[in-house]
């Protein structure tokens, strides 16, 4: 059986492998990257216009100083823990008096992770994408004959967007969020197609869209999620898309707006000590993740409803 001292062994292996964990087409760190946080709960530090405003600089010899007071306290943020166990029985293993291998420990936080990686992709969309979260200048919901999959210029809903986030920021976006839906209707658009027609491609590609919008970052959100009695799968991006400023250098500390956060715990995720569950026959992994999104800067965002609707 595994005694703590063997355990501290492989608990610092798995907590350092999970914490490169990366899950292909899970996107929700582009516009939410993980900023870590000593404290379980906190303000938001927010940044006004002060850094935009002209001030006299100049002083007389001997004269006071000017002073400038910047950032100010919001919206509270909690982080909530997360965790989460995979077992692996007895059964599996070639001994059944030895602690699992590297290899079937790295495959169950495999499998705790991925459940882990998805449940927060899915709390990045639902605030990416809930209407709610903007004010009346910083979305737009498109209508049918207006969308993505119409003979409608993308570019022109696109540059709006942009607008409206350096008109409140004083930057222009570097992440465009498009989901797979989107996605599907802006390979196809004739407008976009019309603009590439000249090239040597024989399709439009996430890099050419970026290059063509002039925005860094295109993410395309692909994740599906199982869910209902009969676990049907659905989008988790939806058929929205969304323009954001993030910051590329993810701190609450970091005197810029930027869209969002991940505000996370120091040192997580983390791979729990293993423990044997002599009922199950099993060795059991937990991990714990202690993350949550948040939307430190609505100003920075531009949510496009509805763009890749029929």
């Amino acid at each position: 059986m595994l005694n703590p001292a063997q355990g501290r062994v492989v608990d610092p292996i798995l907590s350092e492998y999970v914490r490169g964990y990366k899950q292909p087409q899970l996107i929700g760190t582009a516009l939410f990257p993980r900023a870590p946080v000593a404290q379980y709960g906190g303000k938001v530090i927010e940044f006004g216009k002060e850094a935009f405003r002209l001030y006299n600089v100049k002083r007389a010899p001997g004269g006071a100083t000017g002073r400038v007071e910047f950032g100010y306290e919001g919206k509270p943020y909690a982080i909530v823990p997360g965790a989460l166990e995979a077992k692996v029985p007895r059964e599996w293993m070639r001994d059944a008096s030895q602690v699992p291998g590297i290899n079937l420990a790295s495959r169950a936080v495999n499998l705790v992770m991925r459940a882990m990686a998805l449940s927060h992709e899915y709390e990045c969309a639902q605030i990416a994408h809930g209407a709610g979260n903007y004010d009346s200048d910083h979305k737009v919901a498109l209508a049918s004959g207006s969308r993505w999959g119409d003979a409608v210029d993308p570019i022109t809903d696109i540059n709006k967007g942009k607008e409206a986030i350096r008109s409140s920021i004083g930057m222009e976006p570097n992440v465009l969020e498009i989901s797979a839906s989107t996605w599907n209707k802006l390979k196809t658009n004739p407008k976009l197609l019309e603009r590439i027609k000249y090239t040597t491609v024989d399709s439009l590609t996430i890099q050419m869209l970026a290059n063509l919008v002039e925005i860094q970052n295109v993410v395309v959100g692909k994740a599906v999620v199982a869910s209902g009695a009969d676990d049907s799968f659905g989008d988790i991006w939806g058929n929205d898309a969304v323009l954001a400023y993030v910051s590329d250098n993810p701190s609450p500390n970091n005197e810029e707006p930027s869209y969002g956060y991940s505000y996370v715990i120091e040192g997580h995720p983390a791979v729990e000590l293993p423990y044997w569950d002599a009922n199950a026959k099993s060795w059991i992994y937990g991990v714990s993740d202690d993350v949550t999104p948040v939307l430190s800067g609505m100003t920075a965002g531009y949510l496009i409803q509805n763009a890749g609707a029929d």
